[in-house]
C-alpha cells in the first residue's frame, strides 16, 4: 500500500515494490524465448530483469481505480520517465493541470494494495493511447509506446498484444512520409511510399501472422490487418479496398451498438464502402453518425473526402472547411484549410457519387 504521504517519485517506489513480486504475466524462460522468435526472430534476450519491473510499474500505472487520463499520465511518469512538462506538452495542457492530475492518480492509489493491478485489456488500451499521444503531441511518445509493448508480447501469450504492436509498427513505418518539408500534414492517398519504412512493415507483417495464427481475432489485430493493406499498396490506387470493407465489417461487428459503441471503427467502413460502392453509399453510412458525431472534425473530414471522392467539389470544400473550423489540433487544422482551398481551386463539380 501507499504509505500515508504518497512518495513524490512512483516510480523508485514501485520498482521497490516490483523487487518482492513476479509479474503475473511472467513465464518461463523457455516460453519466453519461444515467443521472442515468433514477435522478433533474432531479436534474443532483450527482454531482461529491467524488462519485467518496468511491465509491474506498467500493470499497477493501470491500476483499475484510476481514471483513463490518469492511467496515462502516471504510466507516462512511472514508467516512461518523463517529466511533468513533457507530458503536459503531449496533451498540449499546461504543466500545472498535469501535475494535479498525476498527484491525484497517487492519491486514488493511497491505500490500495497492488494485487490488483490493471488487467491486460486496460494496459493495452493504456498503450494505444500513449501511441496515439505520440502521433498528436509536441513530444514524441511513440518510441516508448513501441518498446513498452514489445516487452509486453514476451510476457504474455494475448494475441492482442501483438495485434498491437503489429498495428504500431504497422503505422509508424509511415512516419517518414507523414510530413511534408515544411512540416504539413501529407494524407496517406498522398504520401510518397518510397519513404515508408519497408524493414517495420516486413516486421508488423510477420508479428500480425502470429497473432491471427492462434485464431483469437480482436480490436488490435483487425486494425493492424487494414492498415497492412494499406502498407501493401504500392499507390493508393493499388488499395484492396473489398479486403478493407470485409475487415471493417469484422470490426465493427465486434460490438452490439457500434454505431454508438464505436463510432470511428463505423466512420472507418464509411470511407472504405464509398471506395468500394461509390461515394453516395459511404455518405450514406455516414448520415447513421451524424447524431453521435456530426459535432466532430473527423466527421466534416471524412463527408469532404467523399465528396471528393465523387467529385461533388464545391460540397467538399464546404465539408472541408467545417472540419477545419471544429478542429483542434493546429496541425489538422491548418491541413484541412489547404484541403479546402485545394478542392476549391480544381473547380465546380464533374461527376456524381
Amino acid at each position: 500500500m501507499w504509505p500515508e504521504h504518497p512518495p513524490d517519485d512512483p516510480r523508485a517506489w514501485l520498482s521497490a515494490v516490483a523487487a518482492r513480486r513476479l509479474v503475473d504475466a511472467r513465464r518461463s524462460e523457455a516460453a519466453r524465448h519461444r515467443r521472442e522468435e515468433a514477435v522478433d526472430p533474432g531479436h534474443g534476450s532483450a527482454a531482461t530483469e529491467e524488462g519485467d519491473d518496468t511491465l509491474f510499474l506498467l500493470f499497477c500505472c493501470c491500476h483499475p481505480e484510476l481514471t483513463p487520463a490518469s492511467q496515462v499520465a502516471l504510466t507516462l511518469r512511472a514508467v516512461g520517465g518523463l517529466s511533468t512538462r513533457e507530458i503536459a506538452d503531449a496533451f498540449y495542457v499546461p504543466e500545472a493541470t498535469m501535475a494535479q492530475r498525476i498527484s491525484r492518480a497517487k492519491r486514488a492509489l493511497r491505500g490500495q494494495r497492488l494485487d490488483r493491478p490493471g488487467d491486460l485489456a486496460v494496459v493495452l488500451r493504456v498503450l494505444y493511447l500513449v501511441y496515439s499521444a505520440g502521433h498528436a503531441g509536441r513530444v514524441d511518445l511513440v518510441g516508448e509506446a513501441i518498446r513498452l509493448t514489445r516487452q509486453l508480447t514476451l510476457a504474455t501469450d494475448e494475441p492482442e498484444a501483438r495485434g498491437l504492436l503489429a498495428l504500431m509498427l504497422l503505422n509508424h513505418a509511415r512516419l517518414p512520409a507523414r510530413l511534408d518539408a515544411q512540416g504539413r500534414i501529407v494524407t496517406l492517398d498522398r504520401q510518397d511510399r518510397r519513404l515508408w519504412d519497408t524493414r517495420e512493415i516486413a516486421e508488423g507483417v510477420r508479428v500480425l501472422q502470429s497473432a491471427l495464427a492462434l485464431q483469437r481475432p480482436g480490436r488490435y489485430q483487425i486494425e493492424a490487418a487494414i492498415a497492412a493493406l494499406h502498407d501493401d499498396a504500392a499507390r493508393a490506387e493499388e488499395t484492396d479496398w473489398p479486403q478493407v470493407l470485409a475487415w471493417y465489417d469484422d470490426l465493427v461487428g465486434l460490438t452490439e451498438d457500434p454505431v454508438r459503441q464505436d463510432p470511428a471503427a463505423v466512420l472507418g467502413r464509411a470511407v472504405a464502402v464509398g471506395h468500394v460502392h461509390g461515394a453516395g453509399a459511404g455518405l450514406r453510412e455516414t448520415d447513421r453518425l451524424r447524431d453521435v458525431i456530426g459535432d466532430r472534425h473527423r466527421w466534416h473530414a471524412a463527408r469532404g473526402h467523399l465528396l471528393e471522392l465523387g467529385g461533388d467539389l464545391p460540397a467538399a470544400a464546404t465539408a472541408y472547411a467545417e472540419a477545419a473550423r471544429r478542429a483542434t489540433n493546429v496541425a489538422e487544422r491548418d491541413h484541412l484549410v489547404r484541403q479546402a482551398a485545394r478542392a476549391r481551386a480544381a473547380g465546380p463539380a464533374s461527376g456524381g457519387g
